[in-house]
């Protein structure tokens, strides 16, 4: 028998050893091996079995990084996982991607008791989980039916694509954006649907920093930080969010070995990235980073530490001399730090201590190192934005780069988070969506409501003045966004209850989620290692890759892949040879890898791939540098914003600011000011729920994927954190069950007491599985059921983490 390595360390001859031995096989270590065939409870040997098959695989979750499993099948069941072993342990070369121990556990959630198995229909309200079992023909049979009676009565604008990252990585399978869905594709045969646009991790940077660059913010890849003197985290947490093998985590901690560059976590929680292997963690109140830059700026401009010569070169607004035409005067960014802007306020430490509850003295150290570090890698995660003032946030942390001329150099960051090298590479096609309406993937719930009452200028609706009809018909794939990653859950059931309002919701997915429990008719989905795939977006540095993602075993009970099922629908719908276009899955990935081909010669054929499992490619360019071009030529190579340079001042924005209509307390400004939005730590709500409440995304979850696997909750339980400043006046020690409340609900959960967040806030991992009692009360830690529906003003997106709360001990 070969010595195959089991994770861990334990092979395979190991385990006949210890089975031999009679009762439960444990590891030297004591622990229970990963898998005993049932036919060992009473045998001394292996029983005859079929050949170990290692098939590659993927997992394809939302995580940032997409990671390669191998699969170990014997006769037809995946009996334990591993993940890649080619490459080496140095990202100079093609190192190895090796998987967290969410995608290790991907045996689990393929044989997990909440897998959905064949489709139904439902019997009980929206939200009970009561369904029937129905065959294939009928479910196909009526959603074919129902939608085309939805789309005669109210057009194909009523038919929405909800927001799902349940399987990102794909490309037959891919699950976002909506347009490049295998569901767009068949609904732009059918006369198209009402689309959206940003998504619940981006929406306010996306849109901030689109004002400042032009476009997506590109960031240098983490492992030109050999190149860095100084790392800045603006609410950036790898150690949790990248941190498998394809992630940020690793070139991170590898880059500053070898540039010895210093970092400083700011943040309102002591996160693992840190977890001793920062130089300092400044603790910041949420929401209130764009006062700390401007209390930077203020001792960069007034030392004179500031980047002139690259501010008046690439740069629109800072001073009055590169103030754009029809701008006020004074009404620069240089202006606005010195108090001579509008308010008359001067941003002095002493007035940015007060805000943020850093002490004056150390934000002018602070600035003074990142002024005098050359160069300093300054970037955000996407906790800071993901506020109520998260646009105006996003753009004031990319000043800090600006006002020190770091950007499109090596070693420096263009204040985004960091960027990655990606090779082309073709995914499906999904033809144009007629329906040119679209709407923030955010005002989803607002559309069933009020749909004909949403605008351009109110509600951010793009593409037409406003919208004509309300949403009548979801589809919701791989996404659990319809109930448990959308804000405010007890509004959302109300809407969703009502099925006069939306009257047709199809989900399809894997398990029994929180969401699939609102479905009219409820699909089953194969996983990613019960198809053929190709697995892309890797997000990974100075190296790209993609993985030969192969059917391991065959669908389980009566599920089909996504392409059956809207190939199936298409027949019904008379649109069945455009969306296929005579060729299956297999067919279609083989067509599309030929096209690849075509840009990257380099890839082997077909069939040599798939024996392969992984393709790998290092940055020709050795790191990717964000805005490198623009920077060795700004006239050959301008920006796509308006100025073709980097616009500190919008003009745009102006306009928009002016044109408007906003809630009360809602900024939109074309300089990065700072503004404390709502339900913020200075709100008089804070009378009554004196609490801040921010999420932050937790190791066990890869946001609620992964959130049903037993080991894994048990490995990183759900628990509040709370600062023993907070706890001890309230009478609550670590392990208490406490109540989170504010007037959109209640969760109930254990605490956790910790000096690890900031006094006056208060975490909660988002992704837990919603589960109610009969009283609505949430017992899981759904943070969904605290947070607003109320949207930040610029990008109508999801303020999730400016949330105001009271607890109290249970």
């Amino acid at each position: 028998m070969s010595n195959v390595q089991h994770p861990g360390g334990i092979s395979r001859r190991t385990l006949v050893k210890t089975t031999a031995l009679g009762g439960l096989a444990l590891a030297a270590g004591g622990f229970p091996l990963p898998f005993i065939p049932k036919s060992l409870a009473a045998q001394t040997s292996l029983p005859p079995s079929s050949p170990e098959r290692i098939i590659w695989s993927a997992c394809t979750v939302n995580c940032g990084s997409r990671c390669p499993l191998r699969m170990h099948v014997v006769d037809g069941e995946i009996r334990y996982v591993e993940t890649d072993n080619t490459g080496d342990d140095n990202y100079d070369g093609l190192h190895q991607v090796r998987a967290c121990l969410r995608g290790r556990s991907m045996r689990r959630r393929v044989y997990s008791p909440d897998r959905l198995k064949y489709p139904m229909k439902r019997v009980g309200k929206r939200g009970e989980g009561k369904f029937v079992r129905i065959s294939w023909e009928e479910a196909f049979d009526t959603l074919a039916r129902e939608m085309q009676r939805i789309i005669k009565t109210y057009g194909n604008e009523a038919i929405y694509l909800n927001y799902g990252t349940g399987t990102l990585g794909g490309t037959m399978t891919r699950s976002w954006p909506p347009g490049k869905t295998l569901i767009a594709r068949l609904m732009n045969c059918c006369g198209g649907y009402l689309n959206h646009y940003g998504d619940y991790s981006t929406a306010q940077i996306a849109a901030g920093l689109n004002y400042t660059y032009g476009g997506w913010a590109e960031g240098n890849s983490p492992s030109d930080i050999e190149n860095s003197q100084l790392v800045v985290l603006f609410g950036n947490n790898p150690g949790e969010t990248r941190m498998s093998g394809g992630g940020v985590t690793y070139y991170l901690e590898q880059a500053r070995e070898k540039s010895n560059a210093r970092m400083i976590i700011i943040d309102p929680r002591y996160t693992d990235t840190g977890a001793g292997r920062e130089d300092e963690w400044i603790p910041i109140r949420p929401g209130t980073d764009a006062a700390l830059v401007s209390g930077l700026a203020w001792v960069m401009i007034t030392e004179n530490l500031v980047d002139q010569a690259f501010l008046d070169t690439y740069c629109v607004g800072y001073d009055e001399k590169t103030l754009p035409a029809g701008a006020p005067a004074n009404g620069h960014y240089k202006a606005y730090i010195l108090g001579q802007g509008d308010d008359g306020i001067a941003k002095t430490p002493q007035w940015a201590a007060a805000i943020t509850g850093i002490p004056a003295a150390r934000i002018v150290k602070l600035a003074r190192e990142i002024a005098s570090a050359k160069p300093a890698f300054i970037s955000q995660g996407w906790g800071p934005q993901r506020h109520s003032n998260g646009e105006l946030v996003s753009r004031a942390i990319a000043m800090l780069p600006l006002l020190t001329g770091n950007v499109g150099i090596h070693g420096g960051n263009s204040g985004a988070r960091e960027g990655a090298y990606a090779m082309p590479f073709e995914r499906m096609p999904t033809l144009e969506n007629p329906v040119q309406a679209s709407i923030s993937m955010f005002m989803w719930t607002d559309a069933i409501v009020r749909g004909p009452e949403m605008t351009a200028l109110r509600d951010g609706v793009r593409g037409k003045a406003k919208l004509d009809v309300p949403i009548k018909m979801i589809w919701n794939y791989a996404s659990n966004c319809l109930i448990n990653q959308h804000s405010q859950i007890n509004r959302t059931h109300e809407i969703l209850q009502d099925d006069n309002l939306c009257e047709l919701i199809v989900v399809i997915d894997n398990h029994m989620t929180s969401s699939a429990k609102y479905a009219d008719l409820l699909l089953p989905d194969c996983t990613a290692s019960e198809q053929m795939d190709f697995a892309l977006d890797a997000s990974c540095g100075n190296m790209d890759y993609v993985i030969f993602a192969d059917q391991a075993i065959s669908p389980r009970f009566e599920c089909k892949t996504i392409y059956e099922m809207t190939s199936e629908i298409a027949k019904r719908l008379g649109v069945e040879q455009q969306f296929t276009e005579g060729r299956t899955q297999e067919e279609w990935l083989r067509h599309l890898y030929e096209q690849s081909r075509k840009a990257l010669p380099e890839l082997p054929d077909f069939d040599t791939f798939r024996q392969q499992g992984i393709f790998k490619k290092r940055d020709p360019d050795g790191h990717f540098v964000a805005y490198k071009a623009f920077r060795d030529d700004p006239q050959a190579n301008p920006l796509s914003t308006p100025s073709g340079k980097i616009e500190i001042y919008s003009s745009q924005l102006a306009q928009i600011a002016d044109s408007w209509t906003l809630e009360k307390g809602d900024v939109i400004h074309p300089l990065p000011v700072y503004s404390p939005g709502f339900e913020h730590y200075d709100d008089p709500l804070r009378e009554k729920y004196p609490l801040q409440l921010t999420g932050f995304h937790y190791k066990a979850r890869t946001h609620s994927t992964y959130g049903n696997v037993d080991v894994l909750k048990a490995a990183c339980r759900q628990e509040m954190w709370m600062n023993p400043i907070d706890a001890t006046p309230r009478g609550i020690v670590s392990g208490d069950t406490v109540r989170i409340f504010n007037d959109r609900g209640e969760v109930r959960i254990e605490v956790k007491v910790t000096p690890r967040i900031i006094p006056g806030v208060v975490a909660l991992g988002e992704g837990a599985w919603y589960d109610p009692d009969t009283q609505g009360i949430d017992h899981a830690g759904c943070i969904n059921v605290l947070t607003t529906q109320r949207p930040s003003p610029l990008a109508k997106g999801n303020p999730s983490h400016s949330n105001l709360v009271e607890i109290e001990k249970v």
